[in-house]
This record gives structure tokens, sequence and C-alpha cells, in this order.
């Protein structure tokens, strides 16, 4: 297990590059069996825009549990309303299926 770990990093850091040359803002995610976190970051990646997860006093009175697809579509439009009230319009993912432009 350890050794796909540095691999999975590797293949990243070409989107990363990418990110980073469009100018658009970076979406993070983590899970955890407990907890979901999503962090926006600016382009240069030295600056965190806004983060939301399942720890919030706002989202834990709407769960359950905190690491399953309800969660994660919450934590996710919790994103997406700070991005937008930031005014971020364009993010981009290591993820292909998480690339969008917020509208």
């Amino acid at each position: 297990m350890m050794r796909q770990e540095p691999r999975a990093a590797a293949a990243r850091a070409p989107d990363r590059l990418r990110i980073r040359a469009v100018g658009a803002v970076r979406l993070t995610v983590h899970r955890t069996n407990g907890h979901i976190y999503a962090q926006l970051t600016s382009a240069a990646g030295d600056k965190v825009i806004a983060s939301a997860s399942t720890l919030e006093k706002e989202v834990r009175s709407q769960l359950k549990k905190g690491g399953n697809r309800k969660a994660a579509e919450i934590v996710g439009q919790r994103i997406a309303a700070k991005g937008k009230k930031k005014g971020s319009r364009r993010l981009l993912s290591t993820v292909p299926a998480i690339n969008t432009t917020v509208v």
C-alpha cells in the first residue's frame, strides 16, 4: 500500500502544474470514514480561499454520519457557496469529474 502513494502523488503533479498555469482556483477534497473536508486554494497554492467540512456546526446539525454521500453533497454545496461569495468562478481539480465553472 505504501508503494502506491508516491506513484499516485507523482501522477497528480502535472495536473497541479496545469491548474497553476491556467490560474484557476484548485479544489482539494479529503475524505475519511468519519468526515469530509474540502478546500479552495489559490492558483499558486499558497492561500486557502475557502474551506468546508462535516465538522462545521451547521453541517453537523443536518447529518447523522459525516463520511457518507449526503455529507459529500452538503459539503460540496457549502464550498461552492463560499467560493462564489469570495468571487471564485472557475474550479479545477486533479479529479476530472470535478472540474467545473461555478455559475
